[in-house]
């Protein structure tokens, strides 16, 4: 007993030595979180309903969202940058992001249209369901890449409408010589039946058609045209919008200022943006009913294009989407992910959508 009683004693005490002398565990230094503050530049005109407002509303969701770790300051056309400098700002790091709409790059990025507006193309469900479940996304990110700029759907204007036009279009010698505002695709499908075509920014637009720069513009629908008063300076209003089937609105990020931000900021960037485009889509959805309405009560005259025109334009856009797949192998990748995505859609909704409007 008194052996095994010595044996414990160096033990014991190097037991109880250890939980004296042995630190307790440090208390790990809290770092406080890195803030970002960033810089949005926008290619619409100051709090310009539904496509002004979206980028706010973005700017603000991104804000709460990070509980201000990354604040983002949303600049007007003009107000940092000119409207069609926007992708180049964020190219260059000017601004770490940008809101616009992705054919006003075409004469940098040919394969941006692809991700704005095709003619006779995807509807706003199917544009949303291509990019991010059909590879479109990959396809646009593949596009942009090179520019150091990596893009994200944050808005959708939805159908739009055909036009403002201060002469009735009753047949295609009507198109030959006139002046209109048309970006994009179909911008191309105008000039091929004889119109001359310009790119102006949305500030600039009704302007150029009062005082008669311009013939006839497109703008978006109800609810921008309304607001932009394009009621005021031409009479009729056309449809269908068959060269904006749909239109995105794109989230423009500068991909190094992106990889410089840790995880969750990134992934609250992608969640703000995508949350945007719903809100943007029910947004538009509600006011162009409202707006429609209102046009009507200020003696507009809807007037829906010829068939004669109609199919004359969806004849020229084949021909121009297959010289612009042609161009190269991204182009040729993306109009074949594209279309084989359109045949894919339109048999589920010419049993629904189709049959149910024709019924209502």
């Amino acid at each position: 007993m008194r052996l095994a009683s010595l044996l414990l004693l160096p033990l014991l005490a190097f037991g109880l030595t250890g939980c004296k002398d042995e630190p307790a565990p440090a208390t790990q230094a809290v770092t406080p979180a890195q803030s970002f503050y960033w810089k949005m530049v926008t290619t619409w005109p100051k709090n310009a309903p539904g496509t002004g407002t979206a980028a706010e509303r973005l700017a603000e969701r991104i804000n709460a969202m990070s509980a201000g770790r990354l604040t983002v300051k949303v600049y007007a056309a003009g107000e940092l940058v000119p409207a069609l400098e926007v992708f180049d700002a964020v190219s260059r790091g000017t601004a770490q992001l940008g809101h616009g709409t992705p054919y006003y790059w075409k004469g940098k990025v040919p394969a941006a249209q692809f991700f704005g507006a095709v003619p006779f193309g995807l509807s706003t469900l199917e544009m949303n369901a291509w990019l991010s479940h059909g590879g479109g996304q990959a396809l646009w990110d593949e596009a942009y890449a090179p520019f150091g700029v990596k893009p994200l759907t944050a808005g959708n204007s939805t159908m739009q409408m055909g036009g403002w036009f201060n002469k009735e279009i009753n047949g295609l010698d009507d198109i030959r010589g006139l002046k209109i505002r048309m970006p994009g695709l179909g911008g191309e499908v105008w000039s091929r039946l004889g119109a001359t075509t310009v790119v102006l920014p949305g500030g600039e637009i009704f302007t150029a058609l009062q005082s008669g720069a311009i013939d006839a513009t497109d703008w978006v629908s109800p609810y921008n045209d309304l607001a932009f008063g394009l009621h005021k300076a031409a009479r009729y209003y056309y449809y269908p919008g068959w060269q904006e089937p749909q239109s995105v609105l794109e989230l423009l990020i500068n991909q190094k200022a992106f990889d410089a931000l840790p995880s969750d900021l990134q992934a609250i960037v992608r969640e703000a943006a995508r949350a945007s485009t719903l809100d943007m889509m029910d947004d538009y959805v509600f006011h162009n009913a409202l707006a429609l309405d209102e046009l009507k009560k200020h003696g507009t005259l809807l007037k829906r294009f010829p068939d004669e025109v109609l199919q004359a334009m969806q004849r020229e856009t084949e021909q121009v989407l297959t010289e612009l797949a042609a161009q190269n192998e991204l182009n040729g990748r993306i109009r074949a992910s594209m279309k084989a995505f359109q045949a894919q859609a339109e048999s589920m909704h010419r049993l629904s959508e189709q049959e149910l409007y024709n019924w209502r």
